[in-house]
């Protein structure tokens, strides 16, 4: 009799969960890693690290098993924001402007806000740092974090709040759980959307000591050790802000979605699947994806059918009761179905697209894919590649040649894709100037050839070390929104040896020189990296250079800087250009 009522109660709270989820508008914590790929979980059969509260969010909620997101990082969160494929939103690849969203998508945060909801993010935003890509311009109430791709120091960084450059104290990814704490605790009687993208387990390698000696002392080495004692670090801290929706009745009120941004950021465990960040095979985009609702979304269940961050939007539109307010077209489908249904709906059966391109423009279809319930295609070197992963989950063999029909159809569905897709790609994106003025790093210029970066790849961060010739130059695209006038200064810096050379800036039709005439050099700050870091180091401080007040007219322009003579071999060092609008 006890077992039959036990069956009775189960079968009912399939019935009734979706009906009283009708009536609650929940909460949403939404949690987001950085190059975290599938296997980095002792969930997945890692066994050289422990995730304890990943694994059970994964156990007290419903897991995807077959979960895909983009090759990189900006493409994954500008799909996971909007619901759309990241090609439609404007964004290409991870820097050089090319990870801008377009400011007319509709974000999460815009969604939730219009619907009443308290909207935070704590974290990497990776979207775009200038007006109107900013996450505060982006629906985000409250803002801790960076906007760039990474970040260069790990402990004890400066952060941004809202505009605001903050220092802060202790490792980042506590840092910003504590942000994303205080932000719960100050809106628990309200209701809210709390977005954490954590920047780690990302490179550089920075670690606490007892996170990365614990994995020592089992023979890894320092880059495993340090990537594997930030994913721990991420699950203690996880389990923090679990017990903090816990300790204040939030949990029953609450959904929590757990899931990362790209495959892992190296070779390591991954569930033996081919690829890994920057792949558009399953290693590269398959991550992990749990989602948690106490008493509403069930426990322990598990879905094999493939679905992706293009879901995440409508999904919480369905679960959430909102009212839509976006006029494009969203890409994804709700997952509600399936969470609640009794069976994996056999509709699903979809294309799931992706597409990867590094620093270079117009984007080519090459590398692209798509993954469906039975087939991982991949289109790459203008060469498909044809996998049944039902059958060969590892993609050890390609049948592309033994499918010449299907294979040629569904390389002209992938080819279609994109071209639609694409086709209202802009590639040069202009700095909106306000009277917020604006901050025009060398990263984000166009530069002549003869100009060469620290790092050397021009990411975030970067900043030009060699500039010798007199016929290079640097400039950026300016969309000027408030007439007036504006006062224009360099960071530099530069030896002694080097100091004498003018510099030449032009904004329009006005000119201004400015001779280098301080020699300044700051040391490089202290990081504690486990390996030698890929990145620009970062640098303590950097000298202003004063270029004088610029008349801007509204409308584009363009400001460039050049050499008029070089005193020595090299102009200076130089991090960019900041622009103030001059209220006198």
């Amino acid at each position: 009799m006890r077992i039959r009522t036990t069956i009775l109660l189960s079968l009912l709270m399939v019935v009734i969960s979706p009906l009283l989820a009708q009536k609650i508008k929940p909460n949403v914590v939404l949690i987001l890693t950085d190059d975290q790929g599938w296997g980095d979980l002792s969930l997945h059969g890692n066994t050289l690290l422990e995730t304890p509260h990943l694994d059970q969010l994964a156990k007290d909620g419903t897991r995807f098993n077959n979960f895909y997101v983009s090759p990189l990082c900006a493409p994954s969160r500008a799909s996971i924001l909007t619901g759309r494929y990241h090609l439609k939103t404007g964004v290409v690849s991870v820097s050089k402007s090319l990870e801008i969203m377009d400011g007319d998508e509709t974000t999460l945060a815009e969604l939730f806000k219009a619907n009443g909801y308290q909207t935070g993010i704590f974290g990497k935003w990776h979207n775009g740092q200038h007006y109107p890509n900013h996450p505060n311009n982006q629906g985000f109430d409250e803002f801790l974090g960076f906007c760039a791709g990474h970040l260069s120091n790990y402990f004890d960084t400066v952060l941004e709040r809202n505009g605001k450059s903050v220092k802060t104290k202790g490792f980042i990814t506590d840092v910003l759980t504590d942000g994303a704490l205080q932000f719960i605790a100050s809106n628990k009687s309200k209701q809210f959307f709390c977005y954490i993208p954590y920047n780690a387990p990302h490179s550089p390698h920075q670690v606490p000591d007892n996170y990365f000696n614990k994995h020592k002392t089992k023979g890894l080495d320092n880059e495993l050790s340090s990537i594997y004692g930030m994913v721990e670090n991420i699950d203690d801290n996880v389990g923090r802000i679990l017990n903090f929706l816990k300790q204040n009745n939030l949990d029953e009120n609450t959904i929590v979605i757990f899931l990362t941004d790209n495959g892992p950021n190296g070779i390591r465990y991954n569930g033996n699947m081919k690829g890994i960040k920057g792949s558009v095979h399953e290693g590269g985009v398959r991550v992990p994806f749990f989602i948690k609702w106490k008493n509403q979304i069930p426990a322990g269940k598990i879905i094999q059918i493939p679905a992706a961050h293009i879901d995440i939007y409508p999904t919480l539109i369905e679960l959430c009761h909102l009212n839509p307010i976006s006029a494009k077209p969203i890409d994804g489908v709700s997952l509600a179905t399936m969470i609640w249904g009794d069976n994996e709906t056999p509709e699903f059966d979809r294309k799931l697209f992706t597409h990867v391109n590094f620093i270079h423009v117009p984007a080519m279809p090459n590398s692209g894919g798509f993954r469906s319930n039975q087939y991982r295609f991949v289109y790459e070197k203008s060469k498909p590649q044809l996998y049944d992963v039902t059958k060969d989950p590892t993609q050890e063999k390609d049948i592309a040649n033994q499918n010449i029909e299907l294979t040629n159809q569904l390389s002209k569905e992938y080819l279609n894709w994109f071209s639609q897709s694409s086709e209202e790609l802009i590639y040069e994106r202009q700095i909106v100037l306000t009277a917020n003025g604006a901050e025009l790093p060398v990263y984000e210029a166009s530069l002549s050839a003869g100009i060469k970066f620290k790092e050397g790849h021009g990411w975030a961060h970067d900043w030009v070390k060699e500039w010798s010739s007199t016929k290079d130059s640097l400039s950026w695209e300016i969309d000027c929104q408030l007439a007036g006038q504006y006062d224009v200064e360099i960071f530099y810096q530069c030896e002694k040896s080097e100091v004498g050379s003018t510099i030449e800036v032009q904004l329009g039709n006005e000119k201004r020189n400015v001779i280098v005439k301080d020699a300044f050099y700051s040391k490089q700050v202290p990081s504690p990296d486990r390996i030698v870091r890929k990145e620009a180091y970062e640098m303590g401080t950097w000298k202003s250079l004063p270029v004088g007040t610029f008349a801007i007219q509204e409308g584009r322009h363009i400001l460039k800087m050049k050499a008029i003579n070089i005193k020595n071999t090299n102009v200076a060092e130089v991090k960019g250009l900041e622009l103030k609008f001059n209220y006198k």
